[in-house]
């Protein structure tokens, strides 16, 4: 896996470190960066505790919603952690639980005693804590809650790498996450007011997360597919990173084997320009979480034999915006048409923030890209980057031996062999951010005037 995702939404703040530190630790031991992603939960609706963690609803039965009720429910009474609900909801509305997999539908509305109740439509299991969801916008609800702005302030102390924003309606809430950290920001989409204004939202956030578990319940069902494909292309237009996210091998949670349609549907959001593919509860409470990694990757490799890498170059290059302004994206462009007709052996990317690498990325080369950074956090960053790995190099000013630095490592690592040619991107001056405009051709080699003092 290149990227760890916590679920802020569920355990405590010490269990989330105590997992961060685990990846790390893990990640470390097999010589791997694997970036770590706090997830907020975002203005969700959320139930309160149940009696034993579970409760089983039976169609035609009914059940009062309680807002604010302090002691745990059951299958007649189920907590509701907004006290604003009552006052929210019309009778006669649709009330989903359980991911939408439980239905229903809200007989009578007591505001002043904050119940609402309601007959159950569709039945099953519901969980403690699990999501609920109303069809519509609730423009009650706060888009950035102080409780995820504590999360936030841990996730920074315990060295997150990136953050997701749930439930992200507009793109002036990304704007006012922004104010409170510098952590590169994930605006997952799964309400039908960020898919009317997907545009401005991938132009505020730096990656966009197709999040279809929500989606699917927000949204007719039947669109979440056509959902799925605009949102990769408005991010592949900006170079924003966009990762394809739940039931993708949604069987495997019980299952050694997915199915040959969850197979096909991760193939599919690969070709259709994913940076990232990700699982949820296959690996967070699954049975075969090692087994639904392999075969994820396993999916990902096959499909990459066949992946239209020319068609992908030249149709984001005519979509790909800014790129007449900016000379890192024409730099990028040349970069990947070099690596096609000089048969290089792969990119390297010396970078400062990751941007240059982002960039390349966008472009989709046939050949690995290899960056190279003097800040960690940039490295593990690089992570959710589509075909990039990354490692760390110390900082230089002259950009002549940032370069050969960079070829040196790759060498080093055995990313490369001596004497392969391979394309190198850097920026002038060097150790400015966003300078991305020098492309240069080089036979790979260990540069031993240096060498062990500069990399790391």
């Amino acid at each position: 896996m290149d990227v760890a995702r916590l679920n802020f939404a569920h355990g405590t703040v010490a269990e989330k470190a105590a997992t961060a530190d685990r990846v790390r630790d893990a990640a470390g031991a097999a010589g791997r960066e694997v970036a770590v992603l706090q997830d907020l939960p975002g203005p969700k609706l959320r139930i309160g505790a149940l009696t034993g963690g579970i409760a089983e609803l039976k169609p035609g039965e009914r059940l009062t919603l309680v807002c604010g009720m302090s002691e745990e429910g059951d299958a007649s009474r189920v907590p509701v952690q907004w006290d604003g609900l009552a006052e929210a909801i019309e009778p006669d509305g649709t009330i989903y639980l359980a991911d939408g997999s439980v239905r229903l539908r809200a007989e009578a509305v007591r505001a002043a005693d904050g119940e609402i109740d309601t007959v159950v439509e569709i039945g099953g299991p519901v969980s403690s804590r699990q999501g609920l969801n109303i069809p519509g916008e609730l423009t009650q609800l706060p888009a950035v809650a102080d409780d995820d702005l504590e999360r936030l302030r841990f996730g920074e102390q315990m060295g997150v790498d990136l953050v997701a924003m749930s439930f992200v309606r507009r793109a002036q809430e990304v704007t006012d996450l922004r104010s409170h950290t510098d952590l590169p920001l994930i605006a997952k989409v799964e309400k039908p007011q960020a898919v009317e204004n997907i545009d401005a939202i991938a132009e505020a956030a730096d990656c966009l997360m197709v999040a279809r578990g929500d989606l699917g319940i927000e949204l007719e069902i039947q669109e979440v597919p056509m959902v799925q494909k605009r949102v990769i292309a408005v991010a592949g237009q900006l170079a924003r990173p966009v990762i394809t996210a739940t039931q993708l091998l949604d069987s495997m949670i019980n299952s050694s084997r997915p199915t040959r349609a969850e197979v096909t549907d991760v193939a599919n959001a690969i070709l259709d320009g994913t940076d990232a593919v990700m699982l949820s509860q296959e690996t967070a409470v699954g049975r075969y979480p090692v087994e639904t990694i392999a075969m994820m990757a396993s999916i990902a490799q096959r499909t990459e034999e066949e992946a239209p890498f020319e068609v992908w170059n030249e149709h984001r290059v005519r979509r790909l915006k800014r790129s007449d302004q900016d000379p890192a994206y024409t730099v990028a462009y040349n970069a990947c048409a070099a690596a096609r007709q000089l048969d290089l052996a792969a990119l390297i990317v010396p970078t400062l923030s990751g941007r240059s690498a982002r960039i390349v990325s966008a472009h989709r080369p046939r050949v690995p890209i290899f960056a190279f950074s003097p800040d960690p956090q940039a490295v593990r960053r690089c992570a959710l980057m589509w075909g990039v790995e990354a490692a760390a190099i110390r900082s230089h000013q002259v950009t002549e031996e940032l370069i050969a630095d960079a070829v040196s490592r790759a060498v080093e690592l055995g990313w490369v062999k001596e004497g392969e040619h391979v394309g190198v991107t850097a920026g002038l001056p060097s150790g400015q951010p966003g300078t991305t405009s020098l492309f240069q051709l080089q036979r790979a080699a260990i540069d031993k005037e240096h060498r062990g003092h500069r990399s790391v």
